[in-house]
């Protein structure tokens, strides 16, 4: 019984071990049992590292120094073995000397810092100008000026992996695990880009370690920052601003390709946005309509309100909602226009997105209406 008993102890431990055996590092972002910073792919990463390291070292000597002479003195004239205390009120010279070797170790701590900070905030003369949007719970993207111009995007968190954590992650799970995107922020490498942040609801927060950039995005307010991967390869981060219940599903995935690469992907983007470049006059029938807002569900809303639409909590359901089954489609248009409460808006979605997952709620699970939101309708109440 006794050997029974000791087995039970064990095998959790050795479950957590096969658990550590499986888990991965993930190039251009997190390791395991990773105590260092991440491993730099831009020239102010460098120094970021080199300065976290001067500035411990730096901190380590004289917190050494300090508290050897201390000891040292406490030991050295200690009342046991007959010392007596000295009787005196002020030294001119240990003061000036307490008094200048602290202020000359700032100025030799402050002068890389002050360099370093310089140089990140330094975002002129930026070959590629990119605006990142945060919304909750994803990144969108719209490339401003250099080569791209025009394109524009989302990011979001892949299905799959949502749904792993749902289930608690069990059994193996991918190195990329809360990391992979459906469409990634691509830039060339060894170019200078600069990331414009802002935000459409609440705080967020733009953040690569690799790259030695974090920056937080404020709603109403443009914030900038800027790197130059001298590296190619796959680099990953978060939000890194608490902003609210899908906080942990919001990552940051930066491919960074060759030039020759580059030109391509772009070449094959603006093709892409060409082909969904829909007519807002264009009358949809109800398939159609619908089975393109179940795509756009599952990639926007069923995070929230799950993909049986019950919601939960404070985020309302869908299936057999008042508004949705309401024959005044404008109300249910406006909510995504605007957004309500908890609800964020969704303007960012093109007038037919919008339309069809309208539609789509309007004609799944129990709500069966039979009705249909043309784009041109959606289009109508954007100035209202």
């Amino acid at each position: 019984m006794k050997s029974l008993s000791i087995l039970a102890r064990l095998l959790p431990l050795a479950a957590l071990a096969a658990g550590a055996a499986q888990a991965q590092d993930l190039p251009g972002g997190p390791g395991v049992r990773q105590l260092n910073l991440h491993g730099a792919a831009t020239r102010i990463a460098v120094e970021q590292s080199w300065l976290h390291w001067f500035m411990l070292i730096t901190c380590i000597v004289i917190f050494i120094a300090v508290f050897s002479v201390m000891f040292y003195s406490i030991w050295k004239h200690r009342k046991s073995v007959g010392h007596k205390p000295a009787n005196f009120h002020e030294s001119v010279t240990v003061e000036v000397i307490w008094t200048l070797v602290p202020f000359i170790i700032v100025i030799l701590m402050a002068l890389p810092a002050t360099k370093v900070l310089v140089a990140a905030k330094d975002t002129s003369n930026a070959d590629l100008t990119i605006k990142a949007t945060g919304y909750q719970w994803k990144w969108g993207y719209d490339y401003l000026n250099g080569e791209g111009a025009g394109l524009s995007f989302l990011s979001t968190l892949d299905g799959t992996h949502r749904e792993l954590s749902n289930d608690g992650a069990k059994g193996q799970v991918p190195t990329d695990y809360l990391f992979k995107v459906d469409n990634p922020l691509v830039v060339p490498v060894n170019k200078k880009v600069r990331i414009i942040t802002t935000a459409n609801d609440v705080i967020h927060a733009w953040g690569v370690p690799a790259f030695g950039v974090k920056q937080d995005a404020i709603p109403g307010f443009v914030r900038d920052t800027w790197f130059r991967s001298e590296k190619t390869g796959d680099f990953y981060g978060n939000c890194y601003e608490l902003c609210g219940k899908e906080h942990a599903y919001m990552p940051v995935h930066v491919k960074v390709v060759t030039p020759q690469e580059y030109t391509a992907w772009v070449g094959e983007q603006q093709k892409k946005m060409a082909a969904r470049q829909d007519d807002p006059n264009k009358v949809w029938q109800l398939a159609d309509i619908t089975a393109r807002g179940e795509k756009i569900y599952a990639a926007n809303c069923a995070a929230c309100h799950q993909p049986n639409g019950k919601g939960a909590g404070p985020i309302k359901a869908l299936d057999g909602s008042t508004i949705v089954l309401d024959a005044d489609k404008s109300k249910q248009i406006q909510i995504l226009l605007n957004g309500k409460g908890a609800m964020p808006a969704w303007k960012q979605l093109s007038d037919t997105d919008i339309a069809a997952v309208i539609s789509y709620t309007k004609n799944n699970w129990s709500n069966k209406t039979g009705q249909v939101v043309q784009p041109s309708e959606v289009l109508a109440q954007r100035g209202k």
